[in-house]
């Protein structure tokens, strides 16, 4: 490798600093940036996905090694594009200066509140969903009127190729500076006026420490281990029709994905025998072009061992396709189910799975399943399979989760009129439509004073006249 090529794969930290200074001269020049600029930068986000939907998807399909171009559309073009058109949509109305109340002593004064840009926010987008997980952040960014450098990761590589001429097509160096191969420890550690970070909780707390040198506010999105519960008397089939279409998209590489499934004792045959049935008329094997790889061979390494070790601890293993469990060339991992019990000391409860593995978890009463899940991290997403009102309200109401779907999965994330993010280890902060906006913006507070002011009663010098004020004010 020559040394031309070996600096072109990092980024120098004097390279990212002078992007910076580039995007915070251009916010001192213009600290407000006005409405009709904010539109246009978020239409334009929207033209370069419409308009290269299909080179994303391609590249992320190369990424994979194997992807569906019609998961990228769905999971990734889609849900951004709704995003941009739910931000233009309602922008003028966010960034309206708000009225609020003024205390009696204090009129005829006004209060207002102004929604105004932080700055520059640095984005750090994760590998799994490269195009939703940055054009989110993006869009609630630019709403807000700021300036937006983006780091990708590493195993996006093909997308990186697309993605950073298109960035340098559409939009100019201080408005967003898109960095293939900015080094995450020192992209971190950057004076940003606002960090957001999707990935591992344990990256999450290195981002989060790097960012403290400089007071940086921060948001993680990290994800958990989601726990699903499918309420006896739920419909079984139509329960697993809608998580196992979650779960085994992306090959179960997704954040919000259900991570383990509680199900009632009476149902656990049931509910592995109706998987298997719908698993096998939705993909004809491992190789089914349908059916994601995993995204590298460290991913499917940690896989394998966690299905090792559950078969070795005595687990029972249902795989819900035929044929080979593994395909390790094109890295194909058989969709399983994992027979447990809940004091199981198993990877599989424990970190979060990023797989298509999923383990089964039987309970009588649901206080247990309570328990089990209030005795852990917080998760940024949990289901619930049930019609009983009283039940839904019990499990919402006894535990705390980043998001919620009540008898489907996921859909919680792509409604934009509400906020995404978790809660604990499961993340800080949130985005996604009004609360993406405030995320990213200082609601800066102004008070007017009016020409004749009661507050002229409060000067010194402090007597007789100025205690009798104040016993009138904290009456």
């Amino acid at each position: 490798m020559s040394q031309d090529q070996s600096l072109r794969l990092i980024e120098p930290t004097e390279l990212l600093e002078q992007h910076l200074r580039i995007m915070q001269d251009a916010v001192n020049i213009e600290p407000f940036m006005p409405y009709d600029e904010r539109i246009r930068h978020l239409r334009a986000l929207r033209k370069l996905l419409v308009v290269h939907q299909l080179e994303i998807a391609q590249a992320i399909n190369k990424d994979f090694g194997n992807r569906p171009e019609q998961e990228t559309k769905l999971a990734e073009i889609y849900g951004s594009v709704s995003n941009i058109d739910d931000a233009v949509r309602h922008l003028k109305k966010w960034m309206k200066p708000q009225r609020r109340s003024t205390g009696i002593w204090f009129k005829p004064g006004k209060s207002r509140v102004i929604p105004q840009p932080k700055g520059v926010v640095g984005i750090v987008t994760p590998w799994n969903y490269p195009i939703f997980l940055s054009f989110g952040p993006l869009t609630s960014a630019i709403a807000a009127g700021n300036r937006c450098m983006l780091k990708m990761a590493s195993n996006s590589q093909h997308l990186k190729n697309v993605l950073e001429p298109l960035f340098k097509r559409y939009f100019s160096e201080d408005v967003i500076a898109f960095l293939p191969n900015a080094s995450a420890r020192v992209f971190s550690a950057l004076p940003f006026d606002h960090l957001i970070f999707t990935g591992s909780a344990i990256t999450g707390k290195q981002v989060m420490s790097a960012a403290a040198n400089n007071l940086t506010p921060v948001t993680l999105e990290l994800g958990g281990k989601s726990p699903t519960i499918i309420d006896k008397d739920f419909s079984t089939k139509l329960a697993l029709k809608r998580i196992l279409f979650l779960k085994y998209l992306n090959a179960g590489q997704t954040c919000i994905s259900p991570d383990y499934l509680f199900v009632h004792s009476s149902k656990a045959e049931e509910v592995i025998r109706t998987a298997q049935k719908i698993m096998k008329k939705r993909y004809s094997s491992i190789r089914d072009p349908n059916y994601t790889s995993i995204i590298d061979e460290k991913a499917f390494l940690r896989l394998q061992s966690y299905v090792r070790e559950a078969e070795g601890k005595g687990c029972v293993v249902h795989n819900l396709l035929t044929g080979e469990r593994f395909d390790e060339d094109a890295r194909k991992f058989m969709p399983m189910f994992v027979e447990t019990e809940p004091d199981d000391d198993l990877a599989l409860l424990n970190e979060e799975i990023f797989g298509p593995i999923m383990p089964i978890i039987t309970y009588d009463s649901i206080d247990e399943v309570l328990d089990y899940i209030n005795a852990r991290q917080r998760p940024l997403a949990l289901y619930l399979y049930s019609n009983d009102k009283a039940l839904v309200d019990k499990v919402l109401y006894s535990t705390l989760s980043g998001g919620v779907s009540i008898n489907d999965c996921g859909l919680h994330v792509l409604q934009h009129d509400m906020p995404f993010g978790g809660v604990g280890h499961s993340g800080m902060g949130q985005y996604h439509g009004y609360e993406g906006f405030l995320e990213f913006t200082k609601l800066r507070p102004v008070f007017y004073q009016s020409r004749f002011a009661q507050t002229r009663l409060l000067y010194p010098p402090y007597g007789t006249f100025f205690n009798k004020i104040y016993n009138m004010m904290v009456r």
